[in-house]
């Protein structure tokens, strides 16, 4: 097993959990060290996305090619829109001595375990499901139907991170510095005390 810090990690949680910020914090404060597996995916670009940044913004037809050409590590559709993690980027990063980070949903986590990228999972949960609602409602980009529907995928993601074994650490994201420091410290593959997760109930 290779040691942590040059270990691939898989970052998942529900959509408006705070992942994005992390990361980006990380890669401000160490802009050499790691690289972020930019993902394919079919829906539109939201305001100020970048093709090739955030995503690689592809059409169906493309994303189903690269699919028949066996070209992805891990694929989901979620919100009626395909994603998928490309064995070529992934390798890409590794090549250029950086640790790679992916950001991947729960359905990818469990394709990826049946791979030999042999990663570190790390999940981050929000403190309770009333606070990931005011987080995506105060997104102002999704409608209701929308927030409920990212709040049910929420409740599934959590489900399965509360089996046994499905995630190396979890960071409750209640505090965003002290989240940070703790995944700051994951990512640099140092060890943690990993948080529990909270009863999601409300």
């Amino acid at each position: 097993m290779r040691p942590d810090f040059l270990r691939p990690l898989v970052l998942s949680g529900p959509s408006g959990v705070g992942k994005s910020t992390l990361l980006q914090r990380l890669f401000a404060e160490f802009p050499d060290k790691f690289g972020f597996s930019v993902s394919h995916t079919t829906r539109e670009p939201r305001p100020n996305e970048v093709h090739s940044q955030h995503y690689f913004f592809v059409s169906r037809d493309e994303f189903r090619n690269l699919l028949a050409q066996k070209a992805f590590l891990e694929h989901a559709e979620f919100s009626g829109n395909l994603y998928g993690t490309s064995f070529a980027t992934v390798r890409g990063i590794h090549d250029q001595g950086r640790r790679c980070i992916l950001d991947i949903e729960a359905q990818g986590v469990r394709q990826i375990k049946n791979t030999d990228l042999d990663p570190v999972y790390c999940f981050i949960s929000p403190p309770s499901l009333s606070s990931l609602r005011a987080r995506l409602t105060g997104r102002g980009t999704e409608t209701e139907a929308s927030v409920q529907k990212r709040l049910t995928t929420a409740l599934k993601e959590i489900e399965y991170a509360k089996q046994p074994n499905v995630h190396d650490l979890v960071i409750v994201n209640d505090d965003l510095d002290r989240a940070y420091e703790l995944f700051k410290k994951v990512a640099l593959g140092e060890e943690i005390a990993s948080d529990t997760l909270p009863p999601l109930d409300d």
